[in-house]
């Protein structure tokens, strides 16, 4: 019996991530947009690059798409290293926040597009076209043009357009942004089933830590031109890595200093999210694996179905602690404005994150 040894070359692409950055570096000039920045993707994984304006996470995005070149490191993939190749010669497609969709022409012609450019033949258009559409819940929208359609409409046929030519990876650069936030909501529900479906590897870029917790299998967090952390979206809310995760993610909620040593008996930064604590009168304690601080209610905000409540400690500094009205409404809670109350939160629900 006659035996083939397995191509080395070969098993390291087939095992290799779908997308993988290695010491990836963009200048402009003076200005460094992206430091040094290493990262794994892997196949049919939902990933978004969260962080502000300015952080580097759509210079990332644009040079794994081929439309800026790296000033150093290596983008691979599936394994192949194409960081100086142009975009039409990478597995990868990108929808943009403002649909770019042809006005003239219908909605199944302007899928059908990019595969028209390639020359596709007329029924495989129609085919891989209808079979796209069907995948975002438009197959009965063929003949309408964008001008007819909702936003979020519109937005699911530049999806579509993207995807019927089966890429590896399908790259999004804050593709809701300009949807109203009902319609924005109903979409990042819609766009993770869509992925789910479709099973194609997602790199979606946005600054709202909202839509990257909603969606993401794992969110990146950016932060001057860097990744200060990982992880899923449970991972990098409920244990933020540093002061900017703990801030950027989530409402910044951090005992430092003497409030820290005063109220932990600890020296560090801590987390405590604000949904971890409650709120109960100065006078109880704090119960078995428990911490508490006492302070002074300074702010109440009602937002319908809760409450936040910024309370000045005693020891030094604030925290916000956030209460469902399950039996109160903005009046009761208006109430305790200036109040004197002790806040009170498990152990396990600390984390100490790095300045």
């Amino acid at each position: 019996m006659s035996s083939v040894t397995p191509d080395p070359g070969a098993l390291a692409t087939a095992t290799a991530p779908a997308i993988r950055l290695r010491g990836l570096r963009k200048t402009f000039g003076d200005v460094v947009a992206v430091d040094s920045v290493d990262l794994d993707i892997a196949d049919g994984e939902f990933l978004t690059l969260l962080g502000p304006s300015g952080s580097g996470k759509t210079t990332v995005l644009r040079m794994i798409a081929g439309f800026e070149l790296p000033t150093a490191g290596v983008i691979e993939l599936a394994g192949t290293d194409v960081s100086q190749l142009p975009p039409f010669q990478r597995d990868v497609n990108t929808v943009f926040q403002d649909y770019a969709l042809f006005p003239h022409l219908s909605v199944q012609d302007n899928v059908e597009y990019g595969l028209k450019v390639k020359k596709v033949g007329k029924e495989e258009r129609r085919r891989r076209a209808d079979e796209a559409l069907a995948a975002v819940r438009l197959d009965t929208y063929g003949n309408r043009k964008p001008s007819e359609m909702s936003g979020g409409q519109r937005q699911r046929v530049a999806l579509a357009r993207a995807l019927v030519n089966r890429p590896k990876v399908l790259l999004l650069d804050e593709p809701l942004g300009a949807l109203d936030l009902k319609l924005r909501e109903q979409m990042q529900v819609e766009l993770k089933a869509i992925q789910r479906d479709v099973g194609i590897t997602f790199v979606f870029v946005t600054h709202d830590q909202e839509e990257a917790l909603t969606m993401s299998d794992r969110i990146a967090v950016f932060n001057a031109g860097s990744i200060e952390q990982v992880g899923t979206a449970a991972d990098v809310y409920e244990h933020p890595a540093t002061e900017f995760v703990a801030g950027f993610v989530g409402t910044s909620n951090l005992l430092r200093g003497d409030a820290a040593l005063t109220v932990l008996g600890l020296q560090g930064v801590f987390s405590v999210r604000p949904e971890k604590i409650r709120i109960v009168p100065v006078g109880e304690t704090a119960g078995e694996g428990e911490h508490s601080a006492s302070g002074t209610v300074a702010e109440v905000v009602y937002v319908g179905d809760a409450t936040r409540f910024v309370v000045d400690l005693d020891a030094g500094g604030s925290l916000v602690a956030l209460q469902q009205n399950t039996h109160s409404t903005s009046s009761d809670v208006a109430k305790l404005r200036g109040s004197r109350v002790l806040l009170v939160w498990r152990r396990e629900h600390e984390y100490r994150v790095e300045g």
